[in-house]
């Protein structure tokens, strides 16, 4: 530790912390590096640690405001980019660049390419907005200033892609992640059985260079209700039949992991004792467990027993304790990982989960993923039930539910062909690719037999490939881009791509600024009386413009709910009969009719399939609507949600800038200031869609919880057909109302849509012409040389975007055939 230091920390009161400063060895040069969880781990009380927080941001911004003209310099190697003017050094720089980009496998070569200026580009505009920010503080506290500075702080966005990958055991699933990102060791395969609950985030890490994961357990609760579950109606049914082998199974599997064979000839609250996780404390303690190693072998070797089953790890060594019944989830980082910058890969079971907590994050992923990747065996992708059990089980969270846009049909080792020893390689070449292409045309076949999944997903949505992550590595049959494999790292690195994210900073601050200057050159007051005006009356017409197809598609979905209520209502009694005398009889459907009821009407198979009641007794509603909820919410379209109608929004500031110069400025940024403001309120509905389209189902299940709450009380001879009438009367007694206050609760969630869109819009636009126009304050500093940096990388950045577009709008774009 330093003087710098401890004169800082005296200065800004925290003299108590110096001492944890000192033994961490905080200097100078790593003060300014240190994050979040740094400052949470120095600073444990929330009062002093937000005030270092809040001295140390503005330190940081005193250090840019200095350090800005060292930055002129190497700004102007980007700034060839928008002017002729380019120096020999750096035309020779970008040479040795584009040199070294050819280098690189093409994935990597596009980002070299796409990324490295617009990263400068982006780090040069947040060091002079920090320091912006900074000069604003020391500035009168006006109704501007803090305007402006609210402002700056809604700038900042991460960007972060979810894939999620489905696949049962053997499929080659943790061999496919291992080969797409570069990593052969990560993921544990082959000789240690999989374990079917426990999701996998693969994520990078962008804090330190080591393999990291963190595991996050269920609660000592939770794990209670499980065991009870377990104990009562799984493994202990003396009662069971053939049919229960599954459930039997997976019971004993789950137990012997965790306990050995104590387990048999114990009490749940034996089973409970604190002494049988002494090796987990993170359990006992509900707290999270990390684990950091130098290497993805030794983070895989040790993270086996928290994820996978079986009696020996990966090394071939005993290992006597299996914790992933206890397991919720497992956050696998990656260092120095191109393809993982922005994008998640999730490892997902095929279905939801008997345990509440983890059936919720396995639902808020499904319902968050933008791809969804789907791996089998090739030899048996057609045939094999369980993707497509996937694909119909979940579809609708992906789609409608959710925001997934693209299915990707993975099949795997594709480069095995049976009866190949004797022919030539060319032989086993041309028969590899024959039976590859006749696979891609049997899957495809086979997903538009699923009209219930192309309720949410056209055939342009979804793509085939034939991967082999062995051959990838090892190149003998087949070449690296034959194996398809680079094609999904094309998509990840097309998923990672940071555009969009730089562009709309850029563009926020290049209006923030434009604003700033135009307020400190002040205005002929009568002009901005007359834009103001003129913007007013721009504002009145683009509202009107963006709530009437909002208020159709209202319209349309009101009669497509009375027509799903009516079919509701004369439906019901055949659906639900067919529920409740399941053809599982006796013992057997006594115990999942338990489960259902136990959990507010859903339960999951030994199989993995799912019984959901609610959805039943719902599934007339979202038939009714489903065509019109993708139409209106579109996953994958580019015009947006209601038709386009947030796109078709404007002030036409573009025109008024042509008739009133003295105030372009201000134009600039009300332009800015708008399209910002369409992204945010795209982002919005995206997830507000969401909620929307499962309160059906949730409704459905609040007012059918009185009757689970009372069926699960019931045990002994002839519960069975208590628990089948008490749920019957109940709905009976309901019909009328239930499927109505359904459709109204949805009914009601877009109304108050509609109006939050409306007075977004009016809030924000109203209050930034009036900052903007009629505020006159000149206690605002001088950024024109700031404004000037800016607008150059601000036209870049923006010309690029024009250039790709219009590379999209001229290409008809990949068919599903062509994979």
């Amino acid at each position: 530790m330093d003087d710098f230091v401890r004169e800082k920390l005296t200065e800004w009161g925290l003299s108590k912390w110096i001492e944890r400063f000192r033994v961490q060895e905080i200097d100078e040069e790593n003060l300014y590096d240190l994050d979040n969880q740094d400052i949470d781990n120095l600073i444990t009380l929330v009062g002093p640690r937000a005030k270092f927080k809040k001295r140390l941001k503005l330190l940081k911004g005193e250090q840019n405001a200095t350090n800005q003209q060292e930055h002129e310099e190497t700004a102007d190697s980007i700034q060839v980019l928008a002017t002729s003017d380019t120096s020999e050094k750096v035309k020779r720089r970008l040479e040795l660049q584009e040199e070294s980009s050819r280098m690189q496998s093409p994935a990597k070569k596009r980002q070299r390419d796409t990324t490295y200026s617009e990263k400068f580009m982006l780090s040069e505009v947040k060091n002079i907005m920090t320091g912006v920010h900074f000069k604003l503080q020391h500035r009168d506290n006006t109704k501007l200033n803090a305007f402006l500075k609210e402002k700056m702080g809604d700038l900042e966005t991460e960007k972060r892609e979810l894939v999620g990958v489905f696949g049962k055991t053997g499929s080659g699933k943790s061999s496919l992640i291992n080969a797409i990102i570069g990593e052969k060791d990560l993921l544990p395969s082959g000789s240690v059985s999989a374990c079917t609950t426990v999701m996998i985030k693969v994520e990078a890490n962008m804090k330190s260079l080591k393999y990291e994961a963190e595991i996050q357990f269920i609660t000592k609760e939770e794990w209670r209700e499980d065991l009870w579950f377990l104990l009562t109606f799984t493994v202990n049914d003396a009662d069971r039949d053939k049919q229960d082998a599954d459930d039997y199974a997976a019971g004993v599997e789950m137990l012997s992991a965790l306990y050995g064979e104590e387990w048999r000839n114990s009490s749940q609250e034996n089973l409970m004792n604190d002494r049988h996780f002494r090796e987990i404390p993170g359990f006992i303690n509900s707290n999270k467990k990390t684990l950091t190693c130098d290497t993805a072998r030794e983070l895989s070797a040790t993270l086996v027993k928290y994820t996978r089953s079986g009696s020996k790890n990966k090394e071939g060594k005993e290992v006597n304790r299996w914790f992933w019944p206890l397991v919720k989830c497992v956050i696998v980082r990656v260092p120095n990982n191109d393809f993982l910058q922005h994008v998640t890969l999730v490892d997902l079971p095929g279905s939801g989960d008997r345990n509440k907590s983890r059936d919720k994050m396995w639902k808020g992923v499904v319902e968050s993923c933008s791809t969804v990747w789907i791996v089998t065996d090739i030899n048996r992708a057609a045939a094999e039930k369980e993707p497509w059990e996937i694909l119909e089980s979940a579809g609708s969270l992906m789609g409608n539910g959710g925001q997934c846009q693209q299915i990707h049909f993975i099949c795997t080792k594709s480069d095995i062909i049976e009866e190949s020893d004797d022919l030539s390689l060319a032989h086993v070449r041309a028969a590899i690719f024959k039976r590859n292409m006749e696979a891609k045309e049997v899957v495809r076949r086979e997903f538009r037999k699923l009209n219930k999944v192309k309720k949410h997903f056209s055939d342009e949505c979804f793509k085939v490939f034939t991967v082999s992550s062995k051959e990838f590595r090892k190149k003998k049959r087949l070449e690296p881009d034959e194996t398809e494999v680079p094609k999904l790292q094309d998509f990840l690195q097309n998923l990672n791509d940071c555009h969009s994210e730089t562009l709309n900073y850029v563009s926020g601050a290049h209006g923030i600024l434009s604003l700033i200057q135009g307020a400190s050159c002040g205005g002929v007051a009568g002009e901005k009386a007359d834009v103001s005006s003129e913007l007013e009356e721009n504002l009145r017409h683009g509202l009107e413009k963006v709530l009437e197809p909002i208020q159709k598609a209202l319209e349309a979905f009101e009669n497509c709910l009375i027509e799903g209520v009516e079919k509701s209502q004369s439906s019901w009694e055949r659906a639900l009969k067919s529920f409740l005398n399941h053809r599982r009889t006796g013992r057997g459907f006594h115990k999942i009719l338990k489960c259902v009821v136990v959990n507010n009407g859903a339960t999951k198979t030994g199989k993995g399939k799912q019984l959901n009641l609610n959805v039943k007794l719902a599934s007339w509603l979202t038939d009714s609507i489903d065509e019109e909820f993708r139409k209106t919410f579109p996953n994958e379209s580019k015009c947006g949600p209601f038709n386009g109608a947030i796109n078709t929004f404007s002030l036409n500031t573009e025109t008024l800038i042509e008739k009133y110069k003295d105030v372009e400025l201000q134009l600039i940024y009300l332009r800015t200031e708008e399209e910002r403001l369409k992204t945010k309120l795209d982002k919005t509905i995206r997830q507000r869609k969401k909620e929307i389209y499962s309160s059906l189902t949730t409704t459905i299940e609040e007012i059918m919880q009185t009757c689970y709450d009372e069926a699960k009380t019931f045990t002994g001879k002839g519960s069975l057909e208590k628990m089948r009438d008490t749920i019957e009367q109940h709905v009976h007694a309901n019909k009328d109302t239930m499927f109505e206050e359904a459709k109204n609760a949805m009914l009601s969630k877009l109304r108050i849509l509609k109006d939050d869109i409306w007075s977004t819009l009016v809030d924000t636009m109203s209050e930034s012409i009036e900052l903007s126009l009629n505020t006159d304050d000149r206690s605002v500093p001088d950024v024109k040389e700031d404004l000037e940096t800016v607008t150059k990388y601000y036209e870049v950045l923006k010309s690029t975007d024009d250039a790709s577009n219009r590379n999209s709008a001229d290409q008809t774009g990949p068919s599903a055939a062509q994979f």
